[in-house]
């Protein structure tokens, strides 16, 4: 497995505190600043994931591993350090249609939604995003609309995530051609849905505007732009919720060594629980198998979000150079969206074996990574976070019929 190390984040705690009170009652002055980070709404009611256990066993002369789960393994000092094992973070299961990174994602997004008096949001992805589809999903619980913009053309037939987006949100197919340059593809939608009288904002715009300007007419349409794959330094902050989360000393600690490992789409999940390690001072090594870009495109995706991050939130933030993120090519490297021969085959064997559904284009290069990661002589806590996406499967059974019609009974 080849890996990239890279460059991270440190926090410098000693940064100037304004006296404000927290929503829990305590002055916000006396928290470290990343506690008065986490300290806002939050969509998800809990960051509490459930944490299954997979070990891994491989039969004599035969080459070939095989799973078993345990649902309800120890953690806190008890946790295991030891044999062929590694953790996993089911994600997957936060929420029927919006889960894995895409529900931490917008974690913190959601709430100023209804803070910011939002009326519609228009974001991007491919035919398939789990995505758009959580983005349309949360977006109709909460009464705003969404407006979602596809790379390609319509399927024939509608399944999957590409049908979730389309039953929630309001779907418009965009030629590959338009769609490489996003960024004018979003603002001149978003400017559209606003109209002469609406107002359109970016993510980045939320934190530091005071909620519903006094001078747009309340019935004028106020307009939100995420980026695909809700790229945004706001992205991050679910992150930061999760690890502070798993650091607690009843689940992984603060001392042990953890080896976490996660697929990178678009890479902002890793970039958050990069960022987020390295400000809680956890010795936590995040391996992302980059699978949809360069390590070139994913090392300026990193910087970018890391300036946006420090500009909004962590002011106090200072650079260091220290090993913490790796970004690492997968098993079998493809041009993305190839499934190749053997892994529906071998996603099938998992789920059977371990009650766990993993899809052949994300989270089955976690899988891999975090096996062989377990193989490796070393006393660290390999954890792996299940992204979700699994619904993907439906679109990948009909671009690769021949995959899963020949699965053996």
């Amino acid at each position: 497995m080849k890996v990239q190390r890279s460059t991270f984040f440190t926090v410098n705690l000693k940064s100037n505190l304004h006296h404000f009170h927290s929503s829990q009652g305590i002055a916000i002055s006396e928290l470290d600043p990343v506690s008065r980070l986490l300290d806002r709404k939050w969509g998800l009611q809990s960051p509490a994931t459930p944490i299954h256990q997979i070990s891994v066993s491989s039969a004599k002369g035969i080459g070939k591993l095989s799973f078993l789960n345990n649902t309800r393994p120890r953690l806190g000092d008890e946790v295991s350090k030891k044999g062929s094992s590694f953790y996993i973070l089911r994600d997957d299961l936060l929420h029927p249609l919006v889960n894995g990174n895409k529900a931490r994602k917008l974690d913190a997004l959601l709430p100023l939604l209804q803070d910011h008096k939002i009326t519609d949001l228009v974001t991007c992805g491919g035919c398939q995003s789990a995505h758009t589809a959580a983005v349309a999903v949360s977006c109709a619980e909460r009464g705003v609309r969404s407006h979602l913009l596809l790379r390609g053309e319509q399927p024939e037939v509608l399944t999957g995530y590409n049908l979730v987006s389309t039953m929630y949100g309001n779907v418009e197919y965009v030629p590959r051609s338009k769609y490489a340059n996003r960024e004018e593809m979003l603002r001149t939608h978003a400017d559209l849905v606003a109209g002469e009288d609406g107002s359109v904002l970016c993510a980045k715009d939320l934190e530091a505007i005071d909620g519903f300007s006094t001078s747009q007419a309340a019935s004028s349409r106020k307009v939100l732009i995420v980026n695909e794959g809700a790229g945004d330094a706001l992205a991050l902050l679910g992150m930061f919720r999760l690890v502070k989360y798993l650091s607690e000393d009843h689940l992984l600690g603060k001392k042990s060594r953890v080896r976490f490992v996660v697929d990178a789409g678009t890479g902002t999940s890793a970039v958050g629980l990069g960022v987020a390690a390295m400000s809680l001072g956890l010795p936590w090594e995040i391996n992302a198998v980059m699978l949809a870009d360069t390590l070139e495109n994913y090392k300026r995706h990193e910087h970018r979000l890391l300036e946006e991050f420090r500009r909004q939130f962590l002011p106090s933030i200072v650079c260091s150079r220290l090993d913490t993120t790796k970004w690492a090519e997968r098993q079998r490297p493809r041009k993305f969206g190839k499934v190749l021969e053997g892994e529906v085959e071998m996603c099938r064997k998992i789920a059977q074996e371990t009650g766990v559904l993993v899809d052949p284009m994300y989270t089955l290069a976690a899988w891999e990574t975090a096996t062989e990661l377990v193989e490796d002589e070393d006393s660290s806590i390999v954890v792996m976070l299940h992204t979700g996406g699994t619904l993907g499967m439906f679109g990948l059974a009909q671009r690769y019929k021949s995959f899963f019609t020949n699965l053996k009974h």
